[in-house]
């Protein structure tokens, strides 16, 4: 267990490829604080997902985590988390992840309609949790790491921060992730803390493949939908980004990759890990 005794923040862990990171966090031996709003599984939810769900993965392969419900549109509760960190692991948190997002939803519902057709308050769901949190949580975790002189924040980010995907304010916001690293990763770096920007590729979270098993992924993507749905049928899943960063993390040349956008793909072929499943990822 390469990761024993490393202290680990990944907010957003219920499902997705938050929970993907957690899994794999936990599994190399990292104590994992894990945040979200749901904390029971909910009836009639297709697609599931819980914190207690989560830790109870964990723990089933031998990690340790600590499920702390958060809704992190609320300062208040993400003050609480590290607060809770702090007291409960002398100060100490090792690696944050920082890819709780609440616009999911909002983005879909607005699919294919231009950003002046959209209502105002899109720009508020899309980056309020998925930018402003982000840097909130950054704040909170380098006034831990840095008298420390140790640490890792990963921004989860996407292409989409290049080029244009779903929506204005989507493309706004992981770009800004992706400065914020850049900008954070300047000012850490005389403390020996690194900061990077994560772009997995097409991940297999629970919502996609519940549109994929259900006829109803046409509605939802833009463009050539039959393209797309054969890159999700052969994307990453949902632990291959935990992989990413547990093996980032070991890198003892970690601070050269600082400030830097990273992708899954190129970090598996560096570092030699496959994903879950055996698949391997190249790109051109």
């Amino acid at each position: 267990m390469s990761l024993k005794g490393v202290v680990c923040l990944v907010t957003g862990a219920t499902r997705g490829i938050g929970k993907g990171i957690a899994l794999q966090l936990g599994q190399e031996g990292a104590t994992v604080y894990i945040t979200g709003r749901t904390l029971e599984a909910r009836d009639g939810d297709p697609v599931g997902g819980s914190l207690k769900e989560t830790a109870a993965e964990i723990e089933s392969r031998g990690g340790k985590c600590i499920p702390v419900q958060c809704n992190h549109a609320k300062d208040e509760d993400v003050d609480k988390v590290f607060e809770k960190i702090k007291s409960e692991q002398s100060g100490r948190i090792d690696i944050l992840v920082n890819n709780a997002y609440a616009a999911v939803s909002a983005i879909s519902d607005n699919m294919g309609k231009p950003f002046w057709e959209q209502p105002i308050d899109v720009w508020d769901t899309v980056n309020n949790v998925g930018l402003r949190n982000h840097y909130r949580c950054s704040v909170h975790a380098a006034q831990m790491m840095v008298p420390r002189k140790h640490g890792l924040i990963v921004n989860i980010s996407s292409f989409g921060g290049l080029r244009y995907l779903f929506n204005v304010a989507y493309g706004i916001g992981k770009e800004g992730c992706d400065r914020m690293a850049a900008d954070c990763a300047f000012e850490l770096r005389k403390h020996n803390v690194a900061f990077v920007s994560l772009w997995p590729g097409p991940v297999q979270t629970e919502k996609i493949m519940y549109l994929l098993n259900n006829d109803s992924f046409d509605a939802h993507v833009p463009g050539n939908a039959r393209s797309a749905k054969d890159i999700f049928a052969n994307g990453e899943t949902t632990e291959y980004a935990g992989k990413a960063i547990a093996n980032l993390y070991q890198d003892p040349k970690l601070m050269n990759k600082s400030g830097r956008i990273l992708l899954t793909a190129d970090l598996g072929s560096e570092y030699g890990f496959t994903d879950v499943n055996g698949m391997q990822f190249i790109l051109f």
